[in-house]
């Protein structure tokens, strides 16, 4: 008994001066003026699709794909025009192929969404695509992105919308700035997060805030 007693106490004790596993916090940071957030930080207000992939860690929105056939895809439930959004994206281990959809539509009946592309992934870092329309690089980064980001750290994305004018940033370095010349191509629609099909991957996206230009 006295030996039960002792490991109970040294047990105990050990409870005592370890510091309890706690989950990662989300980093804070300042909402430039005239942005509002479009991710809340602890949930997928806001957003939908399919949250067997999708989820929120650590301040973070993650796509984890343990690998897909199809592309897969996390949208707004709000529609927008002309804007300014920033966020920021980390691909694991730099590795893998996403994007953020904007003016872009779910095609019904289909895993896949039609619209502009920002592009994040092996040969399309900072390119402007377009998904499942006319389905081609619109316009090409420069090569020297290559020095501007770490590909394997957090990535500043900024995509910039207006009128016929699309301007993709990313870090401090302009790679894309593109003037539509097609007038019935949607100047509206939805925005979302891609998991490409492939994989496995993981994704994620954080700090994601707006501001409407309209």
């Amino acid at each position: 008994m006295s030996h039960l007693r002792t490991s109970i106490a040294f047990l105990f004790g050990l409870l005592l001066i370890t510091p309890l596993a706690r989950a990662e916090e989300p980093e804070a940071f300042e909402i430039e003026e005239g942005f509002t957030p479009l991710f809340n930080g602890s949930d997928l207000t806001g957003w939908e699709g399919d949250t067997t992939l999708w989820k929120v860690e650590a301040g973070a929105i993650v796509g984890d794909s343990p690998g897909i056939r199809k592309n897969n895809f996390l949208a707004t439930t709000k529609r927008y025009g002309d804007f300014e959004l920033r966020l920021q994206f980390r691909l694991r281990d730099g590795e893998g192929n996403s994007g953020i959809q904007f003016r872009s539509e779910r095609i019904p009946d289909d895993h896949e969404m039609i619209g502009y592309q920002a592009d994040i992934g092996e040969m399309y870092w900072g390119c402007l695509y377009d998904e499942s329309r006319r389905r081609k690089i619109l316009a090409q980064a420069p090569p020297e992105l290559a020095q501007a980001i770490d590909r394997s750290d957090w990535i500043d994305y900024t995509i910039r919308a207006e009128g016929d004018r699309i301007t993709l940033k990313m870090n401090d370095l302009t790679t894309v700035d593109y003037a539509e010349p097609d007038a019935d191509i949607a100047r509206t629609g939805l925005i979302a997060l891609q998991v490409h099909s492939g994989g496995p991957l993981k994704v994620e996206f954080r700090r994601i805030r707006i501001r409407l230009l309209d």
